[in-house]
């Protein structure tokens, strides 16, 4: 059986082409988010596929992950700040939309819900992604995240930006979305090694409990740099707990 796939379409809500890589043929849903400058393929390339093995051949989980769309534009500075903000948003829409439609299809037309996990900007879009769609996300895992990104941005940002940032737009969230994202639950982990910014985690944490959001902080050592090394080791240790067996 084929436990490895790879597809791209165009997307109008991001302006570009996308990509899906899918490891795996049966079990949990796992959406991956690559760092900053990532593609679909990164965690491979970074040894993450091979840590999750024996639980990818296990059928306990299917792995997929996309192109850092927003990500890339945010790191290398490109166009204007407004439409850096602008793919934020519609990356958004376009994980919601179109790449979580193509992973059910994947998944034989089962609307599963997903986990997400990411590291450094793979993180924001973990966390941000289950904050903003608790209809199509179960839980996220956030390891050595970067949550604050006005300083990437260089401003405050616009309303674009309060759409997709969970730091902006958790404190006024209510009603049904915040009932929902209630039922949910998000793991933040880091290291407190080098390149590492435990505050980062510490502030997603308070937003996220002062809305009454399941939540957790696990603090790493100082042997656990801000690096794949950590993520590789991290990554199967939260998906061991969080997937059934």
């Amino acid at each position: 059986m084929e436990t490895k796939s790879f597809t791209r379409w165009q997307s109008d809500r991001v302006g570009q082409e996308v990509a899906m890589a899918r490891w795996g043929h049966y079990g949990q849903p796992v959406l991956i988010f690559p760092t900053a400058g990532g593609d679909a393929e990164e965690i491979e390339r970074m040894g993450v596929i091979g840590t999750l093995w024996p639980m990818i051949a296990a059928g306990r989980i299917k792995v997929y992950s996309c192109d850092s769309v927003a990500g890339r534009a945010m790191a290398a500075r490109w166009g204007s700040v407004e439409h850096r903000c602008w793919l934020m948003q519609g990356f958004g829409e376009y994980v919601a939309r179109e790449l979580v439609p193509a992973i059910w299809a994947d998944c034989g037309g089962a609307q599963m819900e997903i986990v997400t996990a990411g590291a450094s900007i793979g993180a924001f879009n973990a966390v941000a992604m289950t904050c903003r769609y608790p209809d199509l996300f179960r839980a996220g895992i956030g390891m050595s995240g970067t949550y604050n990104l006005e300083r990437l941005l260089g401003f405050e940002g616009n309303a674009d930006f309060y759409i997709s940032a969970p730091l902006r737009f958790l404190p006024g969230l209510d009603g049904p979305h915040l009932d929902l994202l209630r039922r949910r639950f998000v793991l933040l982990a880091y290291g407190e090694g080098r390149w590492e910014n435990p505050d980062e985690a510490w502030r997603m944490a308070d937003a996220l409990g002062a809305k009454g959001v399941p939540n957790r902080v696990d603090v790493w050592g100082p042997e656990w740099d801000h690096d794949w090394i950590t993520w590789r080791k991290m990554v199967p240790t939260y998906l061991d707990e969080l997937v059934p067996g």
